[in-house]
């Protein structure tokens, strides 16, 4: 694995990793020379040292990087470094068409048709351009974030097609070709195969063929009839029904000759999806048996070849013949192939009849049983249902050698050796694979009767053992365990803020799971936390409102808001803040907030006594002195008992001012006293005071005492 921030070539520096496959591990990268981000394949460790691997793949990579296609990933370089092979290609962000196919269940018809449009436009400049691709999977089909369809791995795929059917390639096997699944020469119509399955797929949610083997599933591509995508979409319209009939053909003439004629169809079938427009040339392998006359089978012969060959000589009419069978095979009525087809199995029984009496006539007239002494007579062989038989006995044949083969190997070995497959029993194996043979009913070289089903012992895998610890640790460590106990695995990556990037996280199956040799496992490996680490700016003093857009600029989040209403600081500005500037947090982190307020209001209580005023009041406390009654000495001084009594609140601030307003204002007699005023409203922020009281009466103002008030 290539650590971020490393470059190579001195060109291409290393972003971080952003998937894995069976072939390479993918790396996003940033060209220096070119400023521009791409794509980088480094080819794993197992191929990188097949130097002739590496021949074809560099070779296959330079083709296809002239390929230059709206629907086609680009190919920009292909490169070493100190032993490290890779391929720089163009950097779309999307996902697959198959995560695509796993998130939605299954497309709709149109969306899946547009697509496969897209796609067959990029096979068509490869094919062009003399490139099959050879791999044609949802796999290898991105959908960019702006919908565009491109397929990628062209050359890879190509350098790699020997490595087909493999353990590592049931991803490819569910699309392979019926003539690239027998190891057959392949070409553009091998693509549109692929294509076909590609497009069932979107269409069903589901590959049409299944199977616990590669070769399992090979062997339905070779023999299986395609399932009716009818059968999961009942309103699918029979032109794309019978297009993906035609793409998915066994036969290569059969299909497509050309993306080109597939993308027209495609095409039609969006305008008129019900027109039954695509021409299906298959072959009717369930017709009845018909019996033909003498003279209509030779007929038959005479038309099957054409008048002006029969004059050719026997090698150059032969070498002509097979070069257009193909071609001849479609002109020959379905029902003249199937007579064909029976004349020749008969013809075959009858050369071997006749080989068969001619040995007979051959062989001594008697032959010595159980003569040891005798080379020409083999040990008997006993089985429970089976006489002994002996060497130069024509209905024997040699036992072939099945042991850890698969099970499908095995019939074929045997089926050409005139035997077969009899009863079936399992066992677990430590050292045979599962579902290879472990033993056979005899052994390898033992002559045995022709036609003999032959019983098989047939392995079930290792037995089960827990799955090991390897959490925690890295990726490197873990494959060298992993390898020892023979399971197989994949990674993929998922952030973590408790473990370190690199280390694995977790596995799948966890630890202490039963699994068995042979089985997957999924490393999930640590990239890092999702959160990138914040410094935390400082609020403090800052209007709220420039704080709140400052903590989301910084990727954090503003989280409570509370108030300060002491008076000490400016209002509407921070005090503090919950997290102190300067500290390294996640993004995402929540800041919560103080901020300054105006100080509550406060109220205090004040009671005025008669003392305060007794200046102004006689002695008998029920009028007022006359001395300081206006008008004449022989007035009526009760007329002057109401005075109005005026009343300030004056509160000095720490710094020395002076705060002062009118806060009643009350018509009094000497009888009023004491008066108590009540829930005085002070100034905020000062919590004593005084009230000074004046007494206005005959149009004069007299000052008289003051009293102190506690706010609270």
């Amino acid at each position: 694995m290539l650590n971020s921030g490393t470059f190579l070539s001195d060109r291409y520096e290393i972003l971080g990793k952003v998937g894995s496959g069976g072939m390479s591990d993918v790396y996003k990268a940033k060209c220096h020379k070119l400023n521009r981000f791409v794509a980088i394949k480094v080819l794993k460790a197992e191929y990188s040292e097949d130097k002739n691997f590496v021949t074809k793949f560099r070779a296959e990579a330079q083709a296809a990087a002239g390929l230059s296609h709206p629907n086609i990933v680009n190919i920009y370089d292909v490169g070493e470094d100190n032993g490290l092979y890779y391929i720089v290609m163009e950097l779309v962000e999307g996902i697959t068409l198959k995560t695509y196919i796993e998130k939605k269940g299954r497309l709709d018809v149109k969306e899946a048709v547009s697509i496969a449009i897209q796609v067959a436009q990029g096979i068509q400049t490869a094919h062009s351009h003399h490139i099959i691709h050879r791999d044609i999977k949802p796999q290898n089909i991105i959908i960019s974030r702006e919908g565009k369809v491109k397929v990628t791995d062209f050359g890879i795929a190509r350098a790699s097609s020997a490595q087909t059917i493999n353990s590592n390639a049931m991803g490819s096997v569910h699309y392979i070709s019926p003539e690239q699944a027998r190891g057959s020469y392949s070409d553009e119509r091998s693509d549109l195969y692929s294509l076909g399955i590609s497009l069932y797929e979107m269409i069903t949610g589901n590959v049409p063929f299944e199977g616990d083997t590669t070769v399992a599933v090979a062997l339905q591509h070779i023999q299986g009839e395609i399932p009716s995508p009818r059968d999961v979409v009942p309103d699918l319209p029979v032109s794309v029904e019978k297009i993906i009939y035609k793409c998915t053909q066994k036969k290569p003439e059969r299909r497509y000759t050309k993306a080109a004629d597939l993308i027209t169809d495609l095409k039609r079938s969006l305008v008129t999806p019900d027109e039954d427009f695509v021409e299906l040339t298959v072959s009717n392998a369930s017709a009845p048996t018909v019996s033909l006359s003498q003279e209509e089978v030779t007929y038959i012969n005479q038309t099957s070849r054409p008048e002006k060959e029969k004059q050719l000589p026997k090698k150059q009419y032969d070498k002509k013949y097979y070069e257009e069978e193909e071609e001849v095979e479609e002109r020959i009525n379905p029902k003249v192939e199937r007579l064909m087809t029976v004349l020749t199995v008969v013809a075959a029984v009858l050369i071997v009849c006749l080989l068969v009496f001619i040995v007979v006539k051959l062989m001594p007239k008697s032959i010595p049983e159980n003569n040891p002494t005798n080379p020409s007579v083999t040990e008997s062989i006993t089985t429970e249902t089976q006489e002994p038989v002996t060497k130069n006995d024509v209905n024997q044949v040699k036992m072939p050698s099945i042991v850890n083969i698969s099970e499908n190997d095995a019939l074929i070995a045997l089926n050409q050796s005139n035997l077969g497959i009899g009863e079936r029993s399992y066992e677990t194996s430590n050292e045979i694979k599962k579902g290879n043979i472990i033993r056979a009913e005899y052994e390898a070289g033992t002559m045995i009767p022709r036609n003999t089903s032959v019983k098989v012992v047939i392995s079930s895998g290792p037995e089960k053992f827990e799955m090991p610890d390897i959490a925690k640790g890295t990726e490197q460590n873990a494959a060298e365990v992993l390898r020892d106990y023979e399971l197989n695995y994949t990674t993929e990556y998922v952030f973590s803020d408790e473990i370190e990037q690199g280390k694995i996280v977790k596995t799948s199956p966890e630890a202490g799971t039963m699994v068995s040799q042979g089985d997957k496992v999924v490393l999930y490996i640590s990239q890092g936390p999702e959160f990138k680490d914040v410094v935390v700016p400082s609020f403090t003093g800052k209007p709220v409102e420039e704080a709140k857009s400052e903590i989301e600029r910084s990727s954090l989040i503003v989280g409570e808001i509370s108030e300060d209403n002491t008076g000490e600081y400016q209002i509407g500005t921070v005090v503090s803040q919950s997290v102190e500037s300067g500290q390294t947090v996640k993004e995402g982190t929540k800041i919560d907030l103080v901020v300054a307020v105006a100080p509550p209001v406060l109220y205090g209580n004040v009671t005025i006594t008669r003392n305060q005023v007794s200046n102004y009041i006689t002695n008998d406390g029920y009028s007022f002195a006359r001395t300081n009654v206006p008008g004449p000495a022989s007035a009526n001084v009760q007329r002057y008992a109401e005075a109005v009594m005026k009343l300030e609140l004056v509160q000095t601030t720490e710094d020395g001012r002076t705060i002062s307003r009118v806060i009643d204002s009350v018509t009094v007699t000497p009888s009023s006293f004491p008066y108590t005023i009540s829930n005085i409203e002070g100034e905020p922020g000062l919590y004593e005071g005084n009230v000074a009281v004046t007494l206005s009466f005959g149009g004069n103002d007299y000052p008289c005492g003051s009293c102190l008030v506690d706010f609270h």
